[in-house]
């Protein structure tokens, strides 16, 4: 049985760019692993406050202009934040972006999630990403539940 947006989920959602809408609608009924929208649109405020706890590292978030979303996942209706979780959701959401033919970045790798299409690849990109930054000198930064469209395409 494909899972459904709970209200909570639609609530979140208020505010965000109709396409991204429509990629966290279809996807939801194309993961094997239940989600909901943790957070779409934030104020600068609460971006400040992220950014000043390590959560975030930009006051340039696609949030504050409802171009990206959190999505948490769910084992039993309880958020969970193990990263196989999340490797289960990015497959989905690159489906439904290919199919609305959306450019969406995954926080994972910061990078287009459309070639993805299994959780394996997932966990792949991820290490690949990881291991890129080393070589370059920096510590990579993943979020996993960090979906964004691409702000070339979307300004």
């Amino acid at each position: 049985m494909p899972y459904r947006l709970s209200a909570l989920s639609r609530r979140h959602l208020v505010g965000v760019h109709p396409d991204l809408v429509a990629c966290v609608q279809e996807a939801i009924a194309l993961t094997p692993q239940d989600f909901r929208v943790q957070e779409g649109v934030r104020t600068v405020a609460r971006q400040r406050a992220l950014v000043a706890s390590g959560a975030s590292q930009t006051l340039d978030s696609r949030h504050l202009t409802g171009h990206a979303v959190d999505l948490v996942a769910l084992v039993g209706g309880v958020p969970r934040w193990d990263w196989p979780l999340y490797y289960r959701i990015v497959p989905a959401m690159a489906q439904a972006a290919r199919s609305l033919r959306l450019p969406l970045i995954w926080g994972g790798t910061w990078a287009y999630v459309g070639n993805i299409q299994t959780a394996e690849e997932a966990e792949n990109a991820v290490i690949v990403y990881g291991d890129a930054c080393r070589v370059k000198g920096r510590r990579p930064f993943t979020d996993g539940p960090h979906f964004e469209l691409d702000r070339r395409a979307y300004a």
